[in-house]
C-alpha cells in the first residue's frame, strides 16, 4: 500500500507578492526550495495562517536570495502580501518506508524569508 507522507515543509514565510495576471503557481526563492528539497514544478499545498485558506498549486523557482514568495494566477485571490503561509510537499511511498522517512522542515526568518 502507498500512502501520502510529509516530504518537505517551508514553515512560516511571508507572502511578498500576489500576481493575478500570471499563469498559476507559487514563486519561491530558490534558496528556500533547495533547503526544503522542493523542486520546480512540484505540487505543493499552501496554508495561509492569516485567513485559514488551504489550496494546492505548483512551484516555480524565484531569484536566489530574493526572499520572494509570490502567489500567481487564481491563487493570488486567496492571499494578501504580508500573509504568513506554510508551503508543504508530500510524497507517495510504501507504508514501511514511511515509518522511517524523515521529512525536511525549514524555518526561515518570517521578516525576510531567508534562512537563519
Amino acid at each position: 500500500m502507498l500512502i501520502h507522507v510529509l516530504k518537505s515543509k517551508i514553515h512560516r514565510v511571508t507572502v511578498t507578492e500576489a500576481n493575478l495576471n500570471y499563469i498559476g503557481s507559487i514563486t519561491v526563492d530558490q534558496d528556500l526550495l533547495d533547503a526544503a528539497n522542493i523542486i520546480p514544478n512540484e505540487k505543493v499545498a499552501i496554508v495561509d495562517n492569516n485567513n485559514g485558506e488551504r489550496f494546492e498549486t505548483y512551484v516555480i523557482p524565484g531569484e536566489r536570495g530574493s526572499g520572494v514568495v509570490c502567489l500567481n494566477g487564481a491563487a493570488a485571490r486567496r492571499v494578501q502580501p504580508g500573509d504568513v503561509v506554510i508551503i508543504i510537499a508530500y510524497a507517495l511511498m510504501d507504508a514501511e518506508e514511511a515509518k522511517t522517512f524523515k521529512p525536511v522542515v525549514v524555518f526561515p526568518d518570517t521578516a525576510t524569508n531567508r534562512l537563519v
